[in-house]
């Protein structure tokens, strides 16, 4: 049998591995009787740990959520994957995140067993992380938005655009969207009536949230790959369409999400959508990505295209 205080950091990484056990499960675990489990979690509860009891043949537990955060018990593949994430996360844009995660990491650095924190500091060693300027988020302004989007409240805000234009908007707030080290608010704008994609960088919210919303559909049942579509073509002013004689894999492994998207037509074609300000580099893009294919639109592209492969053909003259 277990020892008292191991047997009591067992039972709670159970606790923590699922949401309901039963109490017969967890003296079937623990090889010990009910009796001792119902003694065991009261020693927890004694320590902090908010286990509630189950109704059921026979009583039950979960871990519920406290006022106070107790100690985790984490796995080794946990332990790592959390340290990795705190090592990374001054890339997030959030305001203080850096030096918030400087902190966590310096507790759990601190009880990591050497064989992991071994591992913890090859991955250190080996990862570069390539800072991305620009504005960061509050959490506080994370947070709120966060429960607007929970409670179905709905958001008054002042706004500034790309090109420096203020607006108050009031929206019903659905996602927020976390792209590149930039936070968005994906939301329906009541006063335009469409769906907007706002940077949270560029918003101050007023006080008080509005009233609550009934939620509407979604504009796709997948919202990431309808996001970055938008993204990829949306904000530019020439957007292209074509085949490519590729498969879909292959094509995608050449074309950066935040040029084009990509959908399979079969094994071995597939549809690009592409977009740019300029169809000099649209049309250089296109025929440098190592694949045949043909431009359904725009029509300006096929001429510039004509235009950039004349272009070619003199030049590779007068090399001769």
């Amino acid at each position: 049998m277990l020892e008292t205080s191991a047997r009591l950091l067992r039972l709670l990484g159970l606790l923590q591995t699922r949401r309901d056990w039963s109490g017969r499960e967890l003296a079937a675990r623990l090889g010990v009787s009910a009796r001792t489990v119902r003694r065991d979690v009261d020693k927890l509860r004694t320590l902090g740990y908010p286990i509630e009891a189950v109704g059921g043949v026979g009583g039950g537990y979960r871990l519920g959520a406290g006022a106070s955060l107790p100690p985790l018990l984490l796995d080794d593949e946990e332990a790592v994957a959390v340290a990795v994430g705190l090592r990374t996360a001054a890339a997030g844009g959030v305001t203080g995140m850096a030096e918030t995660s400087v902190r966590a990491l310096a507790k759990l650095d601190q009880v990591l067993p050497s064989r992991l924190r071994h591992r913890v500091t090859a991955l250190d060693a080996a990862l570069v992380t390539v800072p991305a300027p620009g504005p960061t988020v509050g959490p506080s302004t994370l947070g709120t938005i966060a429960a607007a989007v929970r409670d179905r409240h709905r958001l008054r805000f002042d706004y500034v655009s790309h090109d420096g234009e203020r607006s108050v908007r009031d929206v019903e707030p659905y996602r927020l969207v976390h792209e590149t080290r930039r936070w968005y608010l994906f939301a329906w704008d009541t006063g335009r009536s469409d769906w907007r994609r706002f940077r949270v960088d560029r918003l101050e919210l007023r006080v008080p949230a509005g009233p609550r919303f009934d939620p509407r559909p979604l504009p796709a049942e997948d919202l990431a790959a309808h996001l970055s579509a938008g993204r990829a073509t949306g904000r530019y002013r020439y957007r292209a369409v074509l085949t490519m004689r590729g498969s879909a894999a292959e094509v995608a492994d050449e074309v950066p999400t935040t040029l084009g998207t990509v959908e399979p037509i079969d094994d071995v074609s597939c549809l690009l959508r592409i977009g740019s300000d300029s169809l000099d580099r649209l049309a250089v893009w296109v025929a440098t990505f190592g694949f045949d294919f043909v431009v359904h639109e725009p029509e300006e592209l096929v001429e510039r295209l004509r235009l950039l492969s004349g272009r070619l053909r003199r030049a590779i003259a007068v090399s001769r």
